[in-house]
């Protein structure tokens, strides 16, 4: 027989794709595309909300709609269909295990069954049809955003007067201050137009746009309150003239949804919850000068984020897009009545943003772009929930994701915080109002421990505008949270001696599935360190602007963390998009126990293929004076000299060729490297911003290529010149630290 080559070739590309097929029909609500959004829930997790919420990648065919089957084990499956690639159920379900698969409408295509389980533990929270919540909406008396308790200053009894006539004045002396301070704001103040790529003083225009809006919003948003409040006709006139300020800038101009996206929605929801604020004091004629701007400019945050269908729906990872659809979701809500569109828009936004409030995190909490850029959105949450929550009865301080989101504020911005931790803005000061303000609208144990242990008190504004008493109030006991935490969805980890002093020591450590992406950084497998609130480990360089040539060639690069680089500053690859998704990091593995706290992460994906592997382990050693012990794994085809960085906020002593002291402020770091082949030396960095004190140094290890090198270096923290010994049974390495032992695998 004619042995038919070709033939043969295409026989198996054809079972090839016939194999590709089925797979994509078994399970194509999992996309290959690390952009689009992932099916869950999944593993059998026990579900942090009940009901959860459930995502899957669209279908290729694009279908009108999909049916979606929940499965409790063992019982009757719940249908339903939905237009979008998401379902919400709209009331709890009964705990249980569940399995859920999907399929297009009137199709046989069902996706792969996906396990998930409620137990006692799994929060309720329920959010109910648009319809029902556009009716209770509208059955508020205006102003909708304010508190029951928000009342005339007149009607305040003794004690409430006593606790916030200081706020009541400090708002009263800041708006009489801001009349003649603020610039009166035109379009012609911004004369440069935006471009790609943005230059230097394209990012100082939209900086300067997005503080001069902000200012002139905050002062027309504090007179409206203030006139409620105090019924003083100079508040009222403010607010007249900033709110006409802001209604007479050009949509289409600087300031302009194309141009500056924060200026937009900002000026619509401060002349929304203006409007709200002032409701029966507004003249018609200018009630609908407002109203029109806000439909103008608010028309255009849905266009864009309504784009295919929903476009966060399968495109999640978008900073500023999930910022605008709450700011929609609040502008809609009060806008209700007044704007024929605003039921278009709420009904878009509204559950949509209720089942996924933040593609930067899982259910559990976090926020994969950093502590400073967490910091900023619930500063901005803040300004919106609240109102959200007096017009709607959701209350999303009560979702499970937002005390998980606490919670990771806690543990890494804990009180007595100097910087932030790792990702854009990380070398900044935390803003404690910020959080104090978050937590204060929460009934839990942990955020009563974090608001008192903050100290201080919250933004006037947000204060003023917030219940009487705080929530917070009716929380009885104060309870710290576990002194070591680990976020799987972000892949950080977190190692403190010990949350409730203020002495503690406190070791973070980071390698996450997000990779550098979005304001994430090339830190993988990087650490911090800090020592009663004293930064020791540090990251280097500063946040100047984002794309930057000083952020792209140094700031978001792996040479400026606590993590490996090679060959003189080699590191982990940042450039692309969906590819700095691709290249990342996995904590692989995670033990909390009495004696000590150990975390691995694998960074191997994120060197791009340079490296073939990148392996940290890190242990906290409680017994040995919470010392941290860090070895590191790397192998390469080809030979290497690997580094290993640190980075201080003062000029490190050299005390041998493998020994460094870090000392500041009273607290200290001695670094050392057990392997005698190690050696460290210090290197020069483009700079640090003026008056601040940066140094660079690196162990340094060839290696040939052949095997695979090793970093073992102890952080003896507090410089107590620990005893160590580093030995050998068989195949069996140990490090003992001070008595505490470490087997090495």
């Amino acid at each position: 027989m004619k042995f038919n080559r070709q033939g043969l070739l295409q026989a198996l590309a054809l079972a090839s794709l016939c194999a590709l097929s089925l797979n994509a029909r078994a399970d194509w609500a999992q996309s290959a595309d690390p952009l689009v959004v992932q099916p869950g829930p999944t593993n059998n997790a026990i579900q942090a909300q009940n009901p959860p919420g459930f995502t899957w990648a669209r279908h290729p065919t694009g279908p009108a709609a999909y049916e979606i089957e929940i499965t409790p084990v063992g019982g009757t499956p719940i249908k339903a269909v939905v237009e979008r690639n998401w379902y919400l159920p709209t009331e709890a379900l009964p705990l249980g295990s569940y399995t859920w698969r999907v399929r297009p409408i009137n199709g046989s295509e069902w996706s792969t069954a996906r396990s998930f389980q409620l137990a006692a533990r799994s929060t309720v929270f329920e959010v109910p049809d648009n319809d029902t919540l556009r009716k209770r909406i509208a059955a508020k008396p205006r102003p909708r955003a304010l508190p029951p308790s928000f009342t005339p200053y007149s009607t305040w009894s003794g004690g409430k007067k006593a606790d916030l006539d200081p706020y009541v004045s400090r708002m009263t002396n800041e708006i009489k201050l801001q009349i003649n301070a603020l610039p009166v704001l035109n379009d012609a103040r911004w004369p440069v137009a935006i471009a790609t790529p943005l230059t230097a003083a394209m990012a100082a225009q939209q900086t300067d746009i997005r503080q001069r809006i902000n200012e002139a919003s905050r002062q027309l948003e504090a007179a409206a309150i203030m006139w409620r409040m105090k019924r003083d006709p100079m508040f009222l006139n403010e607010a007249l003239r900033k709110g006409d300020q802001l209604a007479s800038l050009n949509p289409k101009g600087p300031t302009s949804y194309a141009n500056q996206d924060q200026a937009t929605r900002q000026i619509s929801v401060s002349l929304i919850k203006a409007i709200d604020s002032l409701a029966g004091d507004l003249d018609a004629t200018r009630k609908a000068k407002w109203l029109e701007t806000v439909r103008v400019r608010t028309e255009e945050i849905y266009s864009n984020l309504a784009g295919d269908n929903g476009r966060l729906d399968q495109y999640p990872f978008d900073s500023h897009g999930n910022t605008n659809l709450v700011f929609l979701v609040l502008i809609s809500s009060l806008s209700l009545g007044d704007i024929p569109e605003a039921q278009k828009w709420f009904d878009f936004s509204f559950r949509a943003y209720a089942n996924a409030p933040s593609p930067w995190a899982g259910p559990e909490g976090g926020f994969a772009n950093g502590t400073a850029y967490a910091e900023y959105a619930a500063g901005y949450l803040v300004s919106l929930w609240d109102p959200l929550t007096q017009a709607t009865g959701v209350n999303f301080y009560a979702k499970p994701w937002s005390l998980g989101f606490l919670d990771f504020a806690i543990q890494f911005t804990p009180p007595g915080s100097k910087v932030h931790a790792f990702g854009d803005g990380s070398e900044t000061k935390p803003d404690t109002r910020v959080f104090h303000a978050f937590g204060s609208r929460m009934v839990s144990p942990r955020a009563a421990w974090y608001v008192a242990k903050l100290g201080g008190t919250e933004d006037t504004l947000s204060l003023l505008q917030a219940p009487y008493p705080m929530p917070v109030a009716d929380t009885k006991v104060q309870l710290p949270p576990s002194s070591t935490a680990y976020y799987p969805s972000t892949g950080w980890v977190s190692m403190h001696s010990d949350i409730g002093s203020t002495a503690r020591s406190s070791l973070y450590f980071k390698s996450s599935p997000y990779g550098s992406f979005s304001h994430s950084h090339g830190d993988q497998n990087g650490l911090l360190l800090s020592v009663a609130g004293q930064p020791l480990l540090v990251k280097a360089g500063w946040y100047d602007w984002y794309g930057s040539p000083y952020w792209t060639d140094w700031y978001h690069q792996t040479r400026s963390q606590n993590a490996i680089t090679f060959d003189g500053g080699k590191g982990q690859l940042v450039n692309g998009y969906r590819e700095q998704l691709q290249r990342n990091g996995r904590i692989t593995a995670y033990a909390a126990q009495p004696s000590y706290d150990y975390a691995e992460g694998d960074a191997t994906p994120s060197y791009g293929g340079q490296l073939t592997m990148a392996k940290r382990q890190v242990w906290h050693l409680r017994n040995a004076g919470n010392a941290i012990l860090v070895r590191d794994r790397l192998a390469a085809s080809v030979p290497h000299t690997y580094e290993f960085n640190l980075h201080a906020p003062v000029i490190m002593t050299v005390e041998s060729p493998s020994a460094v002291k870090i000392a500041v402020n009273g607290q200290s770091v001695c670094v050392r490297s057990l392997n005698a082949d190690a050696k460290f030396a210090k290197w020069i960095g483009p700079g640090a911003k003026p008056n601040v004190v940066e140094d660079h140094g690196a162990f340094y290890l060839p290696n040939d290529g052949k095997s695979v090198a090793e970093f073992l270096v102890l952080l003896d923290v507090g410089c107590q010149r620990l005893a160590v010994q580093v030995g050998a049974s068989g195949t069996v390495r140990t490090v003992t630290v001070a008595g505490q032992t470490v087997t090495l695998n």
